[in-house]
């Protein structure tokens, strides 16, 4: 893998431990396990083989990892990868399930420029190095805004009154923001709390794609910090980004 440049090294990584995941989701159920273990072994599993191709393959960068333990001496590196091995862990859980998704991305001075989110459960990987296509215009239907099953982000019941839109519930960030990429849906505003391994990679695939991403103040995103939990996050449309803003902070 050490031939591969940063994007193909996220994509192959990505589609790997997806694969990886997939088997043992299917070995685990037919086992008997129960939801617990199946969760458990695939945040484990999915974060060493992830870490150890990382770290083969790009030895002098760092790694920030949802499932590893966190290091001071990744913030003097100007290049980290930061990833979440197995996002929406509850939907995995879950057999059937696959709104759930796996995250590889690369910060380089804070900035996502590198990323990776494979659905595994649908066998689809989207990245950076094939950006998606800017996603069609809506035929005249209604804005459609997206948010969480288990618990509905306060922007996003905002912005769909404000905006008159129609409300979409998904699992896992990874599939709430690629529902974006694809044209599935328009808004991606999520409020309450995630790290910066939820929506590192996630982001770089939509601004590769030509979308609006940012904080949901409008700010942009920075990765690698002190702290990396990053509680907010704005994807849409680049037309609805102004309406947005406005209708969230006036």
């Amino acid at each position: 893998m050490t031939d591969l440049d940063d994007h193909q090294l996220a994509a192959s990584i990505a589609e790997a431990a997806g694969v990886l995941l997939v088997e043992l989701r299917a070995s685990l159920t037919a086992a008997g396990a129960p939801s617990w273990r199946v969760m458990d072994e695939g945040d484990m599993q999915a974060h060493h083989f992830i870490v150890e191709r990382l770290a083969v393959a790009r030895p002098n960068d760092a790694i920030l990892s949802a499932e590893g333990r966190d290091s001071a001496a990744r913030l003097s590196s100007d290049r980290v990868w930061v990833v979440d091995p197995l996002d929406g862990t509850n939907e995995y859980g879950q057999p059937g399930r696959s709104d759930w998704a796996v995250h590889i991305a690369l910060a380089v001075r804070g900035e996502p420029v590198v990323g990776a989110v494979a659905l595994p459960a649908v066998g689809t990987v989207y990245d950076t190095g094939n950006p998606p296509p800017y996603p069609p215009v809506s035929d005249g239907r209604a804005v459609r805004v997206i948010t969480s099953r288990s618990r509905s982000s306060h922007a996003a019941m905002v912005v769909a009154q404000r905006l008159d839109a129609d409300i979409i519930a998904l699992g896992s960030a990874g599939a709430k923001a690629m529902a974006i990429v694809t044209g599935d849906a328009d808004i991606y505003a999520h409020t309450g709390g995630q790290y910066e391994w939820d929506s590192a990679a996630p982001a770089a695939v939509a601004i590769s794609a030509g979308l609006h991403v940012s904080r949901i103040d409008g700010a942009p995103l920075v990765y690698n910090r002190a702290d990396p939990w990053l509680p907010d996050l704005l994807i849409c449309r680049k037309e609805l980004a102004d309406d947005v803003l406005t209708a969230l902070w006036g």
